[in-house]
């Protein structure tokens, strides 16, 4: 397999590590022979699990896919060599020759950190001929198997930074063989680390086990029937916010069986005969209006257990009583939970006892007060008085009649109606009261007697 222009197979010596990631895995061959401190810097790394659990910060379409930070922000990470030469040793120079390109897709290169300067960054070419990159990063392996992997990381969404919406990590790194000797100055974890809290929860990217589209992939069927469990979460939710619930998860007795379309003269007796057969029923009861007491038509039968409920509804449906076709259904009432009751055939309830009034204030007789006789055996001292006491009572009460009200009211619709009738003879009474008085002083003996 040709690793660039002029190299070969057979004059490379390689190793090759296992990459693990959210989206599949990748085997990376290393040119150990042809970049020593690249291969070691990043075996060593793999080998320390300082890849795992690092999130690809970075993705370009058909350019590159970029890793090897474990801050996630791209601005951080270091070499091995920290660990053998202190902070002097956080980057290493870059290895130029031979030289290498980026011919082609799944080609591995450490990012240069400025001055020529290597970290642990690393990216993973998703294009072709990205011969730009040449003389800026330094080349150290290839990918030869997980090609549908980069296919996937080349496909992604990412935001205006380049950033990824799906929180895609390396899960694990792998070597498979590793030729060069460990030095006592790095230390090997004996596991790999666990996620932190942040990425799992406080993460604001897709979770890994989260779809961009939650309906892909299913039916109409199903996202319906989605839809409607959610529109019932929802009215559950709704109803225990206002009360009429105890509880939104709180589900039906299930040996509970809903009877309805009963005939009106059908008794609880007659249903607790036809339903006993498949077993033994705890309580049957109609359903009544409580004023009237007449039947509303539908029952709830109580059974022993789940086993005769459901060979009730399997059984009684559209089946003929009192020459009507019943619907027997499982109940959808949750109130069955809490305020059902069933009655005791044995015990017989308490006769209720009827509320005594509060006892009366016996009346203390003065000794100069006489019993009151009745009325109509007394004897008015005053007959004129009692008439004119009568009369007013008698006056007052016709005043207050209906249909003295409704003579009163048609008489002021007459009045208001011939107000204008009433006032043209006003005022001809009054013309002809100036006439009369006219003529009266034009005829008068005094007036007659300064005539001559």
């Amino acid at each position: 397999m040709l690793i660039s222009e002029g190299f070969s197979k057979k004059d490379n010596f390689q190793m090759a590590v296992l990459i693990e990631t959210t989206l599949g895995d990748l085997i990376i061959d290393l040119f150990v022979k042809e970049r020593p401190r690249c291969s070691l810097n990043f075996l060593k790394l793999c080998k320390k699990k300082y890849y795992n659990l690092n999130q690809f910060h970075s993705i370009e379409r058909n350019y590159v896919a970029q890793t090897g930070d474990p801050s996630g922000t791209g601005k951080g990470g270091e070499s091995i060599y920290s660990d053998m030469y202190g902070d002097q040793g956080r980057y290493f120079e870059r290895e130029d020759l031979p030289k290498m390109r980026h011919t082609r897709m799944g080609i591995v290169s450490f990012v240069n950190n400025g001055d020529n300067m290597l970290g642990s960054q690393f990216f993973i070419t998703l294009g072709e001929n990205l011969d730009y990159l040449d003389d800026q990063h330094t080349i150290f392996g290839q990918v030869t198997e997980g090609l549908e992997t980069l296919e996937k990381l080349n496909e992604q969404l990412t935001d205006t930074n380049n950033k990824p919406f799906r929180d895609i990590r390396i899960s694990h790194t792998i070597v498979l063989d590793d030729p060069f000797d460990d030095d006592s100055r790095i230390s090997y974890p004996p596991r790999s680390p666990s996620p932190t809290y942040d990425m799992l929860v406080k993460t604001d990217q897709i979770a890994l086990d989260e779809k961009e589209d939650e309906d892909e992939g299913k039916t109409a069927e199903e996202i319906a029937e989605e839809l409607r469990q959610r529109e019932m979460a929802e009215q559950a939710q709704i109803l225990e916010m206002v009360g009429d619930l105890k509880d939104a998860d709180e589900v039906p007795p299930e040996n509970v069986l809903f009877v309805c379309k009963l005939n009106p003269v059908t008794t609880d007796e007659d249903l607790e005969i036809i339903f006993s057969r498949f077993g033994k029923i705890n309580n049957c009861e109609i359903v009544r209006d409580r004023r009237s007491g007449d039947s509303l038509q539908y029952a709830f039968i109580e059974f022993d257990n789940e086993k005769s409920c459901e060979q009730a509804f399997f059984k009684m449906d559209n089946v003929l009583i009192d020459d009507r076709r019943i619907h027997v259904d499982f109940s959808q009432s949750v109130s069955q939970n809490y305020k059902y009751k069933p009655k005791s055939k044995n015990v017989e309830e308490p006769p209720r006892r009827r509320p005594q009034s509060p006892p009366r204030r016996p009346e203390i007789k003065r000794s100069h007060q006489k019993s009151p006789s009745p009325r109509r055996h007394r004897r008015s001292p005053s007959p004129k008085r009692d008439k004119r006491r009568d009369d007013r009572r008698d006056n007052e009460r016709r005043r207050r009649s209906p249909d003295n009200h409704r003579d009163r009211d048609r008489d002021r619709r007459d009045r208001d109606s011939d107000r204008g009738h009433r006032d043209r003879d006003r005022d001809n009474r009054r013309e002809n009261h100036r006439d009369s008085d006219r003529d009266r002083r034009r005829h008068s003996p005094d007036r007659r007697r300064d005539r001559r």
